[in-house]
């Protein structure tokens, strides 16, 4: 049972930047709190009854928390102070090491290595083992909280100031002041993102957008990456099908590869790279895996992975936020789509696929960076599964030397997406 205070934050935003359009605005209903030991806390409903507030959302963690930044007993009974992240700058590549001590003690559900039972992703059950859950209420629809165990977040009292390791200006380091942000898709603990209806996928991006909306304005943060791994063979430490969002307070590797070579050829060219890839892949047809009014994915003509997708927006869009209702739709749909298909992409000879093991990787233009013009939302989806009983793993010329050696070909691959039998375009 709710108290009237809560009903009255249920009434007042939490957010000053997100405008959610006409959709979200009648049938998805977000509910800000703050869990025990102040992390930001948000459920996003498309449950009717709670998008028209006949019911209201249990706002009280009962956990006794301590206070997420407060100092903690040693093994020798001494006072330490949080352990905040920090990074170091590879002087010969210049990427940001992010080293999070705190993480080690993060529960592992899933896997050997499982070190807890239960779940906190979960929502709160009388009996259930693990009695340390991130939602407080009993139920949810769609929910986003700060990590508690995060690889990045902004200390107060920290300096955000860059130092030198041992005085030598050799080495740069400072405080990882990111953000780090869990969005649980459903509340079944032991369903898949592929089983979920459109209609909830449609609640997921609208949660994508909610936040990149909004943390695009906190101080220090250049990139806002969701993401979401899945499957035991990448590693993932909880099994609840959920994904994540990573706040760098510098520009990712990846990402700043690519704005090199989008910025690069903008000069060369006067266009835009990503949308003239895209353009290229329509025309030349072969490795287009499905297209709908909004959106069309394609296998790139350089896939490394065995099975790769890349998703994008046929108009001209940069961050997840400035999508239309339309668009948040059809990527829903398409979203679905993909993940079905993945699990029907091996064989494993009954006929049935199997639960792949993915990431999908949202790329989107950084938030202060000028090159950010000439760059075009997109989502990269992929699996290091190269066979039913087979997995890629990158060795020596991959991780010694980022020189990648593909076991197949972007044609194949999309040939086995097309065998798997016609799309609709609105499926």
């Amino acid at each position: 049972m709710t108290t009237q205070s809560s009903q009255s934050a249920q009434q007042t935003p939490a957010w000053q930047y997100y405008q959610p359009g006409a959709y979200a605005s009648a049938n998805i209903r977000i509910t800000p709190t703050t869990l025990a030991d102040g992390r930001d806390f948000f459920y996003l409903d498309d449950d009717p009854e709670y998008v028209s507030g006949k019911k209201t959302r249990e706002l009280h963690d009962p956990r006794h928390l301590a206070y997420r930044f407060a100092p903690h007993l040693d093994a020798d009974g001494n006072e330490v102070p949080y352990a905040a992240p920090q990074m170091r700058r590879d002087p010969l590549t210049g990427d940001w090491i992010i080293m999070a001590t705190a993480r080690m003690n993060r529960p592992i559900t899933a896997g050997p290595g499982a070190t807890a039972k239960g779940n906190p992703l979960a929502a709160r059950k009388p009996g259930d083992p693990y009695q340390d859950g991130e939602v407080p209420d009993t139920d949810y629809n769609v929910v986003i909280f700060e990590n508690r165990f995060p690889s990045m977040v902004r200390v107060p009292g920290v300096p955000d100031t860059v130092t030198n390791v041992d005085g030598n200006p050799l080495w740069q380091q400072k405080m990882a002041g990111g953000r780090c942000e869990v969005i649980c898709f459903d509340p079944n603990e032991h369903g898949l993102p592929a089983d979920l209806p459109v209609r909830r996928l449609r609640t997921v991006v609208e949660a994508w957008a909610f936040r990149t909306a909004e943390i695009s304005h906190i101080d220090g943060i250049e990139q806002i990456f969701p993401f979401e791994n899945h499957g035991q063979e990448i590693g993932v430490s909880l099994a609840h099908p959920h994904g994540q969002v990573y706040c760098y307070p510098f520009i990712a590797p990846k990402l700043e590869t690519e704005l090199q070579h989008t910025e690069a050829y903008h000069e060369r060219t006067g266009g835009n790279l990503l949308r003239d890839l895209m353009n290229a892949e329509i025309e030349a047809g072969e490795r287009i895996v499905m297209r709908n009014h909004s959106w069309v994915a394609y296998v790139p003509a350089a896939a490394r992975w065995p099975l790769e997708v890349h998703v994008a927006p046929l108009r001209d869009v940069l961050t997840i936020d400035e999508l239309d209702d339309q668009e948040r739709w059809d990527l829903a749909q398409m979203y679905s789509t993909l993940l079905k298909r993945g699990n029907a992409f091996f064989d494993k000879g009954d006929g049935k696929g199997m639960d792949l093991p993915y990431i999908a990787a949202w790329h989107q233009a950084p938030i202060h960076d000028a090159r950010r013009a000439n760059y075009r939302l997109n989502l990269q989806f992929f699996s290091f599964r190269r066979a039913a009983n087979k997995i890629k793993y990158l060795a020596g010329s991959e991780s010694g030397m980022a020189a990648w050696v593909s076991d197949t070909t972007p044609e194949l691959i999309a040939k086995r997406f097309h065998e798997l039998g016609p799309i609709d375009i609105d499926d």
